[in-house]
């Protein structure tokens, strides 16, 4: 029988990190120093309407929080919307990477005609009156106050600015020690004309609603360009950054335009006792995937039909696939709720398609921002490694040679992936390779020592023969 567990995984293992940042920098009071190394954004698209979802991740003291994310319009107030951050872990366990384990049949036992199958995941409003300093006319900053909201935890304040260095005094002035290295990087979305969403705790509103952790942002407007602007996002990265993004469309797959898209290594067969490290495996594999491809490339990791008239929504499934309750929460607002799903079907009625890329970028690397295009292909795709358990319990029969000299030959083909999968040092793990081997030499040995006896015992067979023969003729000469 063999039992298919499926285990996807949750991302943590790839980041260390204070602060996250992807189109927007984090700003901290006085001296703090923050530092973002990795991030969660969802993007929801339908022709030129856009909704973008911000995880907060923020792990310093929230009166410290302040995050600048620049914008192409004036948003208001209906545009702005706090989520909770549940479906960036309902995304994430259902995209993420998985490992689909077999187990072998017992060479030796009867055969079943069924099949076990089992899922496991692992290791998933009004106006303000915001405390903004004005300890300078705006003017002399050359920066405009558009708009002012208070939402859930948040203060928001969205400004237009004319020059970098009124901005930056702006933030400074403010009480808000900026990168020392945003004014260059402010300064050519000040040119393109966009806006700057910037946001920082009400702590009173938190306090009063209790959320011991900041929740993730929603903003959305209308736009020509399919992007998402990295490039402030890396003034205060000390190093690279890791950017996931979960991106929903209604006509196909989403790639990047001005950046190689390159599909994840999939469907490998990876050793037994990788198991045991899976996040581990993952994270030294995209380590190495990311240098072979000269650190300037975006992964995708899953990709995947979700039009309520497909109705494989994964294969294997790790999770419950995204809901109309999911979808719309994550921005995907034109599907409607299906009234008359009674078999099993979608909760919902239309087009969508969802894509998972996965992006390590710092400035050299990526001087540009994500520019995405929305391509026809409903190929599905996933990041999907096989791990094959050797059968267990007795086995004593003729097969067994057979079967142990199969797993051996797959441990060494398996031995060989992971090696070209990673960098791991495979010499601790030489037992993997010798236990079959042994097995197969036991097997042997046993098989040659019973070739041995039963040739003694043919030649006894002999002997006791003749002796019987014998003793019959001198029983007859003497009667």
């Amino acid at each position: 029988m063999k039992n298919i567990i499926l285990l996807s995984i949750l991302i943590p293992f790839l980041f260390v990190s204070d602060a996250i940042a992807f189109c927007g920098f984090y700003v901290a009071k006085a001296d703090a120093d923050l530092f973002n190394k990795s991030s969660e954004v969802i993007i929801s698209r339908q022709d030129k309407h856009t909704v973008i979802t911000m995880s907060n991740d923020y792990s310093g003291d929230i009166k410290d929080f302040a995050m600048v994310v620049p914008v192409p319009q004036i948003l208001q107030e209906e545009d702005i919307r706090v989520v909770e951050h549940i479906i960036f872990d309902k995304l994430d366990a259902y995209s993420g990477p998985r490992l689909v384990e077999y187990h072998d049949r017992n060479p030796c036992a009867p055969v079943y005609d069924m099949m076990a199958l089992e899922s496991v995941s692992a290791p998933s409003k009004r106006n303000a009156s915001a405390d903004w300093a004005e300890v300078e006319d705006e003017d002399n900053y050359q920066v405009t106050i558009e708009a002012e909201y208070t939402i859930g935890e948040y203060d928001i304040v969205i400004l237009s600015a004319e020059e970098s260095d009124g901005l930056e005094r702006w933030l400074l002035d403010n009480g808000y020690k900026i990168p020392t290295k945003a004014s260059s990087v402010l300064k050519p979305y000040i040119r393109s004309d966009m806006k700057f969403f910037v946001v920082k705790v009400n702590l009173d509103n938190q306090k009063m609603m209790g959320f011991e952790t900041l929740r993730p942002i929603q903003i959305e407007f209308e736009s020509d360009k399919f992007m998402l602007p990295i490039r402030l996002g890396m003034a205060n990265a000390e190093d690279f950054q890791d950017l996931i993004i979960y991106m929903f469309t209604e006509r196909g797959r989403v790639e990047t335009a001005n950046y190689r898209t390159i599909k994840l290594r999939t469907d490998r067969n990876i050793p037994e006792f990788v198991v045991d490290d899976f996040g581990g495996f993952y994270t030294s594999l995209f380590d190495k995937a990311y240098e072979e491809e000269y650190r300037n490339a975006v992964f995708m990791e899953y990709a995947w039909d979700l039009g309520s008239n497909n109705f494989v929504k994964c294969d294997p499934c790790p999770v419950t696939p995204p809901s109309i309750t999911d979808l719309h929460t994550a921005g995907v607002k034109w599907v409607s709720r299906n009234y008359q799903n009674n078999w099993g079907g979608s909760d919902y009625v239309g087009n969508v398609f969802m894509t998972r890329l996965h992006v390590r970028y710092d400035r050299s690397n990526f001087p540009q921002d994500l520019f995405f295009t929305e391509t026809p292909s409903r190929e599905n795709f996933q990041g999907r490694f096989i791990m094959t358990h050797a059968a267990k319990g007795v086995i004593d029969c003729e097969q067994a040679l057979g079967y142990y000299k199969q797993v051996q030959n797959r441990r060494e083909n398996e031995m060989e992936e992971l090696a070209e999968l990673t960098d791991w040092d495979l010499s601790d793990y030489n037992y993997y390779l010798k236990e079959y081997q042994v097995k197969i030499d036991k097997f042997n040995k046993r098989r040659e020592m019973n070739k041995g006896g039963l040739g003694i015992s043919i030649v006894m067979l002999i002997l006791l023969s003749a002796l019987s023969i014998r003793l019959e003729r001198s029983s007859r000469k003497y009667n």
